[in-house]
């Protein structure tokens, strides 16, 4: 049983150590209490992310955000009552309170039904040619450069399959044998892999329409040249919770003007802003979808995944978007490729 006693925060803390505590904890949880030990509230990951699309400071106290009316058991909850209560309502935590409605445990759904694989299937988009990466790419595609030793489809399949996913496929194109030789059918990498071979380029969503069939769940699909540690398992829920029909991961883009930037009022001068830093919130490359949004797929012509989110939103289909937090870098051109190979070693190997 993990240490529950470590998810205890006061409704003061601020935002940005509640995080650390939920991201140190393998409970992924913060139960907000009172001085008594009394529960107010409860705070995770999710939330966290949701305020950070609204602007919110993370110095904010966790009362800010936290939420009120968490489902919560006594002592003397059976096991399988708790655990079909969690069901119905689709929890992965319960705190257990006293008769003051101060915490006694923290009950997990994992605890209680044991480490699952994962029915998700993961498509990796890996059939592009990496022009701006040449001469890097002239022998060899995007995905399968070296860095830390290894190729970066390689360190992203075998970050997927230690969040527990074992059913891939992977589209290619550009030197596809390479990719094919080197993953064969993925039982090397103890997973399953299939092929979705492009007959010319269909763009970052365009080989779903390869899929042999539908699956039968949500299922992720990523760009075969991005290095990140995103949390997957708190990526899934995100969307889960959010109940969305796609959910694009973002990342938080800055750039700086190199000149003063001018404020006018008519013909007068106003105010001058010295090399301003402007943030923005780019597509992170990595998306969950619905199986039913594979229908609006067109067959056998370049589809783009910012054109199926367009066409989700046109259609009023339910989108959302999740801010990647942890390490993320796309192997773009050549400085990026330079930038990973020197960061792989303290990100990815690093106990």
């Amino acid at each position: 049983m993990k240490n529950w006693h470590s998810t205890l925060v006061s409704p003061e803390t601020p935002i940005l150590e509640t995080l650390r505590i939920i991201d140190n904890s393998a409970l992924q949880i913060a139960l907000i209490v009172d001085a008594a030990g009394r529960l107010l509230g409860t705070a995770t990951d999710g939330d966290v992310r949701r305020a950070i699309l609204k602007n919110v400071s993370l110095t904010e106290p966790v009362s800010r955000i936290m939420f009120t009316h968490p489902t919560t058991a006594t002592a003397d909850v059976s096991r399988d009552e708790l655990l079909a209560m969690m069901k119905m309502k689709d929890l992965r935590h319960v705190p257990v309170l006293d008769a003051e409605g101060r915490v006694v445990d923290l009950r997990r759904l994992v605890d209680l039904i044991g480490p699952q694989e994962r029915e998700n299937w993961v498509v990796l988009m890996a059939g592009g040619v990496g022009k701006r990466l040449q001469p890097l790419t002239d022998d060899r595609p995007k995905p399968m450069l070296k860095i830390g030793g290894k190729p970066v489809l390689e360190t992203i399949v075998e970050n997927f399959a230690g969040h527990g996913f074992r059913r891939f496929y992977i589209s290619v194109h550009y030197k596809a044998e390479m990719i094919e030789e080197h993953f064969g059918d993925g039982s090397r990498f103890g997973v399953e892999i299939r092929y979705l071979r492009e007959e010319s380029p269909l763009g970052t969503a365009g080989a779903l329409g390869l899929l042999p069939h539908r699956p039968e769940s949500s299922f992720l699909v990523m760009n075969g040249d991005v290095l990140t540690k995103a949390n997957i398992r708190q990526l899934m829920n995100f969307h889960a919770d959010s109940n969305a029909r796609g959910t694009m991961c973002v990342r938080e883009y800055h750039y700086q003007v190199p000149y003063g930037v001018i404020q006018v009022e008519g013909a007068s001068l106003s105010g001058i802003d010295e090399k301003p830093v402007q943030t923005f919130l780019v597509n992170a490359g990595i998306y969950v979808l619905e199986p039913e949004v594979l229908s609006l797929i067109p067959s056998d012509r370049c589809f783009d995944m910012t054109d199926l989110f367009n066409l989700l939103r046109e259609r009023r289909m339910s989108v959302s978007v999740f801010p990647i937090r942890e390490y993320w870098l796309d192997i773009g051109q050549v400085e990026d490729f330079r930038k990973a190979n020197g960061e792989y070693p303290e990100v990815f190997e690093k106990s």
